[in-house]
């Protein structure tokens, strides 16, 4: 069950950054035009956060810890981050990007430690 609740966050965190990446890059800032793109991807959205909503779900339910779980969802929607940020726009990770990463995985381990 952990496997499935982690596949699932990863999968609609990818979605939402790239949704997100895209209109960054390549839908105008006029009004209409960022509103017509949303209403295409309405289903598209709303997808990724049932994904990530049952996402969090399944690992609460499989940890009886809802700290961590929203924990590991956003160290997850970092790396989704760093990840899309490559793709999209060729951003390579500084030190800085390492550093919150392990930042994050220490709180893990605080976290789960407790």
């Amino acid at each position: 069950m952990v496997a499935v609740s982690v596949l699932l966050m990863i999968g609609g965190l990818l979605i939402i950054n790239g949704v997100y990446a895209y209109h960054s890059k390549h839908i105008d800032a006029h009004f209409l035009s960022t509103l017509w793109y949303y209403v295409k991807i309405l289903p598209l959205l709303l997808s990724s956060i049932l994904m990530i909503g049952y996402g969090v779900k399944f690992l609460t339910n499989s940890f009886h810890h809802l700290t961590f779980a929203l924990i590991v969802s956003k160290g997850l929607e970092i790396l989704a981050s760093v990840l899309i940020g490559y793709l999209f726009l060729k951003e390579i990770p500084t030190w800085r990007t390492g550093l919150g990463i392990g930042i994050i995985l220490i709180g893990f381990w605080v976290v789960k430690g407790k």
